[in-house]
């Protein structure tokens, strides 16, 4: 398996992930939010986010947020560029919806586009360099590998909240 092949698989583990959550995720689930941390509707939508800022910056297109026009179908007061990073618990309460169907077509259109990114890219463009304010600096390679890890370990997150009791919850 070459660098690519091994890329596009993990870029295609959180939308696995996502999809064996679905069953479980009711509404009430999906906005719960365990004492003070963040819901799975703001976990999926993060994760979706996050990565579609990052695959946008690289590849030069319009962010698939706004380009397939998920930013008015959810009914968030995010903004354009507005991916979560930062949030305060009382903002990260704001992301609420009842569909998480919609959440889980969010992140299958951000993958897509991600998994097409790398599909054209060589075995050669991933030792680019994208950032050299970093020590050592960050290869294209690299930063897609850290895209991945963070979109999985959220999606970890998911996974642990949808198995919390209901007295977890506030």
């Amino acid at each position: 398996m070459n660098a690519i092949d091994l890329l596009l698989d993990l870029a295609a583990r959180p939308l696995e992930s996502a999809r064996e959550l679905r069953p479980l995720l009711t509404s009430e689930l999906l906005n719960a939010h365990p004492h003070h941390d963040n819901s799975i509707a703001w976990l999926l939508w993060h994760s979706a986010r996050e990565i579609d800022a990052q695959i946008s910056e690289l590849s030069g297109e319009e962010p698939v947020w706004t380009s397939q026009a998920f930013d008015s179908r959810f009914e968030f007061s995010a903004g354009p560029d507005d991916m979560g990073y930062g949030h305060s618990a009382t903002r990260a309460r704001e992301v609420v919806t009842a569909d998480a169907s919609l959440l889980i077509a969010h992140l299958e259109a951000v993958i897509d586009a991600q998994c097409a990114y790398i599909g054209g890219l060589t075995p050669d463009q991933l030792d680019d360099v994208i950032d050299d304010t970093w020590d050592p600096p960050v290869t294209r390679g690299s930063r897609l590998i850290s895209i991945s890890g963070d979109a999985m370990a959220h999606l970890g997150q998911a996974a642990y909240v949808a198995g919390m009791d209901e007295d977890a919850f506030e």
